[in-house]
């Protein structure tokens, strides 16, 4: 076993088997720890999620966007990250793209994806 194998294995989170599936154009609720001095809370970031990077990898990471107040806010969620404890998916959307880094120019209805009716 070399020192990558050892890291993988130490730093590799179980609960990402039982994360939800989820593509991009999926809106995605994400229960966030935050620690504010010795207290630590749960705020939950809900926004369409515009790219997946190495799903489900030790490395991997995907990106929600939401709109906070007219002013588009995006965060970077690694897979394997501790600071996530929970994962939901709100609304499946259809896209046709596997980033949709376009919606960051676009806004109002334009900026809205449509919702998958068939997938569950």
């Amino acid at each position: 076993m070399n020192l990558l194998d050892l890291v993988e294995k130490n730093y590799a989170k179980k609960d990402v088997e039982t994360m939800p599936e989820f593509r991009t154009g999926d809106t995605i609720a994400v229960h966030a720890k935050i620690t504010e001095g010795e207290k630590t809370r749960i705020q939950i970031f809900q926004g369409v999620c515009i790219s997946i990077k190495n799903e489900r990898n030790l490395n991997g990471h995907f990106r929600i966007r939401k709109m906070s107040s007219g002013i588009g806010v995006e965060r970077v969620f690694p897979f394997h990250s501790p600071s996530i404890d929970k994962v939901e998916v709100m609304q499946r959307g259809k896209s046709r793209r596997s980033k949709l880094y376009y919606l960051r120019e676009r806004s109002g209805k334009s900026a809205r994806i449509a919702i998958d009716y068939d997938r569950k």
